[in-house]
This record gives C-alpha cells, structure tokens and sequence, in this order.
C-alpha cells in the first residue's frame, strides 16, 4: 500500500472527521472574507445607478408648514436622496437651494449671522440669496430650486 493510504488507515475515523471539520471551517472563513471584501465593492459601483434613479424620480417636495417658518432662518430636508436647504431671508424672500458642496460634497450650512452659506469642510462660501461661489475652493453655485408658497405650506421644485 502506499504511505498516504496507510497512514489514512492507522488513524482512525477522528482523524478523518478532524480533518473534514478543518477544511469545512477554512472554506467557510474564506466565504465570509469573499463576502466582506465583496459586498462594499458591489455597494460603491450600485449605489450611482439607485442614486440617480431616485434623483431623476423627484420633481418636487412639498414642505407642509414651511411658510410659517421665521424671516432670516433656515429648514434643512432632503429633495430626493440629497440634502437642501430653504431659506426665508429677512426681506421676506424666499430662496431653495442645494446644501451639497460643489467642491467635494459636503454638506454645507446658512449662516444668517454673516449673511453667508459655508462650507466648513474647506472654506466655501455661497452668497445665500443666488447661491452663487463667492470665496473658497467650490468651482460652480449650489443648486437652485423654484419655489412656490401656498396655504398649506412651500412647494419646491425643479427649475
């Protein structure tokens, strides 16, 4: 006989079982370690097609009893899947615009004590009432939404 089988004979049947128990935990560890490497990778390169699918999906959000909102204050929602912002400034106008960064995508907060909309991440700075880049790193303006008052509340939208 050969060495491998007599060996396999002369060690009896908690040998065979020890041995299939190993492989069997080894090939399941090497599951989940596919599985974590795996799943972010599948994550990242899905997550842009659901995220413009939901985008594209949004034309507007209706922001009940938003009109009550005080002059020279600010209400953060989401439009969509992405942060935004309505500001009732204290000439009783009515802006909405988008609290995404344009430098690298963070979110960005009013300031009405300085009358601006910064980006604490690098610097940014907005004008609050156009949303246009004053100062900072951001290359475009933040994005602008219509808005339309009603009874019931504030109607934002796609311009």
């Amino acid at each position: 006989m050969k060495k491998g089988v007599e060996l396999a004979l002369t060690e009896g049947p908690d040998a065979l079982a020890r041995r299939l128990f190993v492989r069997l935990a080894l090939g399941g560890v090497g599951l989940c370690y596919a599985g974590a490497i795996g799943y972010p990778v599948y994550r990242y390169l899905a997550s842009p097609v659901e995220r413009a699918a939901a985008t594209a999906a949004v034309t507007e959000e209706v922001l009940k009893d938003a009109h009550k909102l005080s002059a020279g204050s600010v209400l953060m929602f989401k439009f969509g899947v992405k942060p935004a912002m309505l500001i009732h400034h204290a000439d009783d106008s009515w802006v909405a615009l988008g609290a995404v960064c344009t430098h690298l995508g963070c979110t960005v907060q009013y300031e009405p004590a300085h009358n601006r909309i910064h980006c604490a991440c690098h610097g940014g700075v907005y004008d609050p009432k156009t949303g246009a880049n004053v100062s900072g790193p951001p290359p475009k303006p933040l994005k602008r939404y219509g808005v339309k008052l009603t009874n019931e509340g504030v109607i934002v939208s796609r311009t």
